[in-house]
């Protein structure tokens, strides 16, 4: 039996059951720790932000639960990960990268290096002129080309 139910309600919102039958209408999935741990530690919070579930680990719900899951954390995250960076426009900032991420060909503008922060030895994150957030997963793991343009910055 799972710990609780998650569905949406009529107006497209995630609605959180409780076995007792307490409902709580919208609530929101949010990470812990989405880079470093993102199966790990996930809370549902009430429309005042208040911490109504909190799951250790997302492989201990069911599959149907889980999917669910997965997908209100999905709606609510946008952290796009570059797989190659294929031009910068100067190696002064601000610049202009041309980047290839898991969601596709994209182009931002880096406003100083001080915008790219690295998490773990081979985990960046970098943060555009307009508030997005990108994600290096393994700098290591990157081409020659791509690795070469990041050295100019870090």
């Amino acid at each position: 039996m799972n710990p609780f139910d998650l569905q949406r309600d009529a107006f497209g919102r995630w609605a959180l059951e409780m076995p007792d039958g307490t409902r709580y209408c919208p609530v929101t999935a949010l990470r812990a720790y989405p880079v470093s741990a993102p199966d790990a530690g996930v809370a549902l919070m009430d429309a005042d932000g208040h911490e109504i579930v909190w799951i250790d680990e997302l492989a201990q719900l069911d599959a149907p639960l889980r999917a669910k899951l997965l997908q209100a954390l999905t709606e609510r995250e946008f952290l796009p990960e570059i797989l190659q960076l294929t031009e910068v426009s100067s190696f002064a900032t601000p610049s202009t990268w041309s980047v290839v991420t898991d969601r596709g060909v994209t182009q931002f503008l880096l406003k100083g290096e001080e915008d790219i922060r690295r998490l773990t030895g081979t985990v960046l994150l970098i943060n555009d002129a307009n508030g997005v957030q990108f994600m290096i997963r393994d700098l290591a793991g990157m081409d020659k080309h791509s690795r070469k343009l990041l050295d100019r910055f870090l």
